[in-house]
């Protein structure tokens, strides 16, 4: 007991996410569905009881990995959530445009969980689809409702800022994850964990193999 209470807020949110996963880590099976360049899979998580989950920004994810100058792999990326932070549920928040259907078919089948948000165009015809508050009000549903062991939050977004110290507050946040090489100063001042995806490029670019190529491929 003395051990545990030295820990800090952070550790107690993993060592109960890795309590979670551990306890029910029989029940994990393996999909060999999908290639990038190699052979790879999605992990799916059979038992709901675990609810280890991402909660992700997604136009500051599309936006941020744009800017780094390599080719992102979302089914790299919902591997990696698991293996790093034993991610039950990746939460990708995202407004809602037809065009787009195909998109949203592949995160589905990478293992992601969409939540949209209707968009609209401003009087310029730009298309807006914020969906911060969305991100926000499941997080907590999520926490009241007792469906969240531990949680990691993708966006450099500092928007987030109070969701985050409250997930801190509770043992419930592991760490937050910034697509950019740069993060708001209002994640930064909470002292929270902070990993930034570049950093985890060998784990998560799309690799096109030279066969590919040479076949046109992207």
């Amino acid at each position: 007991i003395k051990q545990r209470q030295s820990l800090s807020r952070f550790e107690l949110a993993n060592d109960r996410a890795q309590s979670a996963y551990f306890f029910s880590r029989d029940r994990w099976i393996y999909q060999n569905k999908w290639k990038c360049g190699e052979e790879g899979g999605v992990i799916i998580m059979e038992n709901t009881s675990v609810k280890n989950i991402a909660y992700i920004d997604g136009a500051n994810l599309h936006k941020g990995v744009e800017s780094l100058g390599w080719k992102f792999d979302y089914r790299k990326f919902r591997v990696w959530l698991i293996e790093k932070y034993k991610i039950s549920e990746a939460k990708i928040f995202i407004g809602k445009r037809s065009e787009y259907k195909a998109i949203y078919s592949d995160l589905k089948e990478s293992g992601f969980s969409l939540h949209f948000k209707k968009t609209i165009r401003d009087k310029n015809g730009k298309v807006k689809g914020n969906c911060d508050t969305e991100l926000v009000i499941e997080a907590m549903r999520d926490y009241y409702e007792r469906n969240l062991n531990a949680s990691v939050i993708v966006s450099s977004d500092g928007d987030f800022s109070i969701l985050a110290k409250f997930l801190m507050d509770k043992t419930s946040l592991i760490s937050i994850i910034s697509p950019r090489n740069s993060c708001s100063f209002l994640l930064r001042n909470l002292n929270i964990p902070l990993l930034y995806l570049d950093t985890q490029r060998n784990r998560i670019e799309c690799i096109v193999s030279e066969n590919k190529k040479a076949l046109g491929g992207d």
